[in-house]
């Protein structure tokens, strides 16, 4: 092997100096160059010492930043390239025709813009999260993410990122939701076309400029009423609603009297609707707890219910105990508010 990790070498086409930092394959390193780490093909690095013996010494200029550059003459940075990208790196192996094959992706997030952001990563596969990562990413920097298994790729995957600045800006929006959803086709495709342009990654937009808050729309109440709407007094919300009980029969028989005809998904459905709407009244008339009688059977719709419950946020606590009057056959809701 040409370069191990820690030796220095000069980019031929900046003429810039940096280091390796690691072997990535027979053809490829990743590099660090003032700071900031990138993949290299090792063709279009050397070691700097014969450009230090052979170049002529120049007297050094003094350098000029993009930053004390008169504004009038804007800002030297390609606009097509700003913006937030996740970009894919393949790392290649060689298989038994001696052929290149992709091993995996190394994956990252590129931030073209002036400002840092925190994000929450989530990989999916087939609707399942399989990776996910909250961190913060620097302004014109980049994030190494994770490596993802090329055969992985054809299991519809799927990256979603939540962007939030990390100095909140009362003009900006205060979080962005993006999400990127590849076919394998389409993956197999770009790693072609990188392969012919000899360039060692590729790119996808996640946004082009961060957005800004969304103004809040303001209803006029007086054009609602004399639109037709019936406008109520919110502090008055609680006289208009039906009322709550604080035990709920769930049994079909008590819900219709037309059931004989429905089929056991139609009468769990029913079931069901019932409770969220008793579950959401026993709320908004602040109730301690709630009574549903679900019966014992084969414990489908208890079990139903006992799931709904696990991911609502006002439950307490509940059990499933016996009790005098419903024996096993009923499940005591406790709020907390």
């Amino acid at each position: 092997m040409k370069y191990e990790s820690g030796d220095k070498i000069i980019v031929l086409l900046t003429n810039e100096e940096g280091k390796v930092v690691e072997i990535m394959n027979e053809k490829m390193v990743m590099i660090e160059v003032k700071g900031v780490r990138f993949p290299a093909y090792m063709d279009q690095i050397d070691f700097p010492y014969f450009n230090m013996f052979s170049q002529k010494k120049i007297v050094e200029k003094k350098k000029m930043y993009v930053d004390n550059m008169p504004k009038e003459k804007g800002v030297l940075r390609d606009k097509k390239e700003e913006g937030m990208f996740i970009c894919f790196m393949p790392v290649f192996d060689k298989d038994v025709f001696d052929d290149d094959v992709v091993e995996k992706l190394k994956i990252y997030l590129v931030n073209q813009t002036d400002a840092s952001f925190t994000f929450k990563y989530n990989l999916l596969f087939n609707g399942e999260s399989s990776f996910q990562l909250t961190n913060t990413i620097e302004h014109l920097h980049e994030f190494y993410l994770h490596d993802v298994n090329f055969e992985d790729l054809s299991d519809n995957p799927r990256f979603d990122v939540e962007f939030s600045l990390s100095n909140p800006d009362k003009k900006k929006a205060p979080y962005y939701e993006t999400s990127l959803k590849l076919k394998a086709k389409q993956i197999f495709k770009k790693i072609e076309e990188i392969k012919l342009k000899n360039e060692p990654t590729f790119l996808y937009p996640l946004f082009d400029t961060y957005p800004d808050k969304a103004e809040e729309e303001k209803v006029d109440i007086n054009k609602l009423g004399n639109a037709g709407f019936r406008v109520y007094d919110l502090s008055r919300i609680k006289e208009l609603l039906p009322p709550a009980r604080s035990v709920v029969d769930l049994h079909i028989e008590k819900l219709t009297d037309s059931w004989k005809h429905l089929s056991n998904f139609e009468i769990l459905t029913l079931q069901l609707k019932t409770f969220e709407k008793f579950y959401d009244l026993a709320l908004a008339h602040f109730q301690p707890s709630l009574t549903i009688i679900h019966g014992v059977g084969v414990g489908k719709l208890r079990d139903e219910i006992h799931d709904i419950l696990k991911t609502k946020k006002e439950v307490k606590y509940f059990v499933n105990q016996y009790h005098h009057a419903y024996g096993y056959g009923a499940t005591e809701i406790f709020f907390g508010y």
